[in-house]
């Protein structure tokens, strides 16, 4: 595994790297709508972890892909992310204030403006995915999309909806988050993978493997840091989802059995590495990341 503070310099890069990318995606084209830019730059561009293009990036350098033919895929992920924020934080869904430390959307322009935005995000994204020069675009797209829809984070977020106020168990709450969060986090490894090796490459599987289980951590500890974190280190309101009656891991195992149970899942995404050695260090560092961060 690599050291923290190297760690901590790659993802800087990372960060770095795919910021630039989605800034000349405004700064090189005229918009039609000024308002409608400047409420899709705030929700893609003001803060954020940029988790998942890391995973593109890191995934694919781990199989050997170049970094240049990482970036599209790795920005259209995020767009992807960014569109569903700006949509879950609305009335309509989570009626949110915050995110990332500043007025959601909605609140910086106004409804439509928000749902507009995250329409024009979601689009965006495979406008930016089909310019991909990669030989396996359709498999690029085809991942993307079933990620994204009906089969991954839009079914998540509606079976999130539905259980506002309910008392599911375990499997269901697993169900929920493995859709809502996790199918992205999958995404975007895979994306990184096909980048560098076609469908059959058996290292695509130990990355699925591995991918699903640092999806769900990450939303168990993201459960966690909901009780046990402050509002400005999250950048968005701690205790929200106690005070809409959500359903979470701390609330059905206990605290201390939530970190419990996102620490195996660490372990086990770093058993579905093996296959990879030393070329998944880095991985490896993600995936204890995914259960350390603060927000």
């Amino acid at each position: 595994m690599v050291k923290a503070d190297v760690l901590t310099t790659r993802l800087a890069e990372d960060r770095a790297r795919v910021d630039r990318y989605l800034e000349t995606l405004f700064s090189q084209r005229q918009p039609v709508d000024v308002r409608l830019d400047d409420a899709m730059r705030h929700g893609l561009l003001v803060g954020g972890k940029r988790l998942r293009p890391i995973l593109v990036y890191t995934a694919g350098r781990a199989l050997g892909a170049e970094e240049l033919e990482l970036d599209a895929p790795a920005a259209a992920i995020e767009l992807i992310h960014a569109y569903s924020l700006v949509h879950d934080d609305l009335p309509a869904m989570d009626d949110d204030d915050l995110r990332r430390g500043q007025p959601t959307v909605h609140r910086a322009f106004d409804e439509a403006t928000a749902i507009l935005a995250g329409d024009a995000l979601q689009t965006l994204a495979f406008e930016v995915l089909a310019t991909s020069s990669s030989t396996r675009l359709a498999s690029l797209v085809g991942t993307l999309a079933q990620a994204s829809g009906r089969d991954g984070m839009v079914a998540g977020q509606a079976l999130d909806l539905a259980a506002v106020g309910s008392f599911p168990d375990l499997q269901a709450l697993e169900t929920m988050h493995r859709h809502k969060t996790g199918a992205l986090i999958r995404a975007a490894v895979r994306l990184g993978g096909l980048v560098a090796v076609d469908e059959n490459d058996p290292r695509l599987a130990a990355l699925d493997a591995y991918a699903a289980a640092i999806g769900l951590a990450f939303q168990v500890h993201d459960d966690v840091l909901d009780v046990t974190g402050d509002t400005q280190t999250l950048g968005k309101t701690s205790g929200a989802d106690a005070a809409r009656d959500k359903p979470t891991y701390p609330a059905l195992l206990g605290l201390d059995g939530a970190k419990a149970k996102a620490n195996a899942l660490i372990d086990e995404a770093l058993q579905a590495l093996a296959p990879l050695g030393d070329s998944a260090q880095t991985l490896a560092g993600l995936a204890r990341y995914m259960i350390e961060r603060d927000h």
